[in-house]
């Protein structure tokens, strides 16, 4: 029998997919915007190269606000309805641009759907990692992944071919069904309920997450958690050097994430395909692209608990340098003019393996670790600030990407990425500590808290 906790998050991460189809949105709609045919763009003009980056790294920026918002409304209101409350902006955001006909309105839905993304990387590790156990917490977290990562095939597989109004209305649908699906089936996390002091409400929720009657020492675990860590804010981020290790190692694993160079990957694969002018479509290459993170994204849920966390960061940045630096290669022959018709397959196999090892741990894996180094008092806020770091890099890197590859070129603009990519193994090896089956007093030994 499925256990409740999982369908709650499977329920509750349905607001991821709809995440992972914004992240890949401007991947098949930015070329439509740029067609010869101009009766085919909503403006009735093509995009300018200008507007071009900035309706690709809008998202990014907004996302820098979300956080702070929706990590507010957790301690507020609860996690479940601020996760429900996230699916009106992604729904009314995708309306407008199904429908607006000036690119002032795409770069407002951009930036309101930026601040709904920001919300979802802030709170569903946060739900996902108070109603999973010691021994399931990494798949639980790690189910985020596997719903994001449906999202960006759905969006390069239906988003290349479907009409723009259509394909923004059906994306509109989801969140809509998102709000009604999660309001009964998913319960609040019994964190809350004890923080706000509702113990027998925490005990039912317990029991419903549990299947079973067996939930006092659980429950009485998370009363001590609540109890030691009142009243919490920011300041009590840096009260400890366990707790500023453990802000150090959050910071550290995002940025690593997207200066592995991802979201310039996902935001831009048709642009990228094209640029290389392999034999293979672009919009081909991104489903293709989009199908192995889909495919990989089940293989962190499986040997997270079992091999544990710093293992796979360790094969997935090794990953990434190996595949990045061909692709480098590539690009750098093919602008110095050499004949690369012989390897025309490199871009592909590449970003496919690129894309494999990524997805095994720095895809996933920080937002779990995330959930995993603090306790309650501050664990809505050091996400918020996590969160607001990642999309502030994700932002630098998506609006700037073109001008560092006008500037550099493509094949050093991955090689940069690689170099990262060297960064973040020696970090993983140093400095991350390892979270498999450990419980919170464990972990907070560890870090010195």
């Amino acid at each position: 029998m499925i256990s409740q906790a999982y369908i709650a998050a499977a329920a509750g991460n349905i607001i991821s997919f709809v995440t992972g189809t914004s992240l890949s949105w401007s991947s098949p709609i930015l070329p439509k915007l740029n067609v010869t045919d101009v009766d085919d763009i909503p403006f009735g003009r093509q995009i300018t190269a200008e507007e071009n980056s900035w309706i690709g790294s809008l998202l990014s920026l907004g996302a820098v606000f979300g956080p702070f918002i929706y990590g507010y409304l957790a301690d507020k209101i609860g996690r479940k309805f601020t996760l429900m409350s996230i699916g009106i902006p992604f729904l009314v955001a995708y309306l407008m641009l199904a429908f607006s006909e000036i690119v002032e309105l795409y770069y407002v839905a951009r930036i309101i759907i930026g601040v709904a993304i920001g919300g979802v990387f802030t709170v569903i590790p946060m739900y996902t990692g108070e109603i999973a156990e010691d021994s399931n917490r990494g798949a639980l977290g790690s189910v985020m992944n596997v719903l994001l990562t449906f999202g960006l095939l759905f969006s390069y597989s239906v988003g290349a071919y479907a009409p723009m109004v259509a394909y923004n209305v059906i994306l509109a649908v989801v969140p809509g069904a998102f709000m009604v699906l999660f309001f009964f089936v998913a319960p609040e996390t019994p964190h809350y309920l004890v923080a706000k002091g509702d113990l027998d409400a925490a005990s039912q929720c317990l029991r419903k997450l549990r299947g079973s009657d067996k939930i006092d020492d659980e429950l009485d675990d998370i009363k001590t958690q609540i109890e030691q860590s009142k009243e919490g804010s920011i300041t009590d981020l840096f009260k400890s050097k366990g707790l500023i290790k453990a802000l150090i190692i959050t910071l550290a694993l995002v940025g690593f994430q997207q200066l592995s160079g991802i979201n310039a990957v996902l935001f831009y694969a048709q642009i990228i395909f094209n640029a290389s002018g392999g034999g293979i479509p672009s919009e081909v290459s991104s489903i293709i692209i989009g199908a192995v993170l889909f495919g990989t994204s089940f293989v962190t849920p499986l040997f997270v608990d079992k091999l544990g966390r710093k293992i796979l960061f360790y094969f997935s940045a090794v990953g990434m340098i190996i595949s990045e630096i061909p692709l480098g290669l590539y690009f750098y022959l093919k602008d110095d003019g050499s004949n690369v018709d012989d390897i025309s397959w490199l871009p592909v196999v590449s970003l496919i393996v690129y894309i494999i090892t990524y997805n095994c741990a720095f895809g996933p894996l920080p937002w779990a670790v995330m959930s995993e180094l603090f306790p309650s008092n501050v664990k809505s806020t050091a996400s918020s600030i996590t969160s607001a770091f990642c999309w502030f890099i994700s932002f630098l890197i998506t609006k700037f990407f073109s001008q560092i590859v006008d500037g550099i070129g493509m094949g050093p603009s991955f090689w940069m990425f690689a170099g990262f990519c060297v960064l973040a193994f020696f970090f993983t090896l140093f400095v991350v500590i390892e979270t498999k089956g450990k419980s919170f007093e464990e972990i907070q030994e560890i870090l010195g808290s």
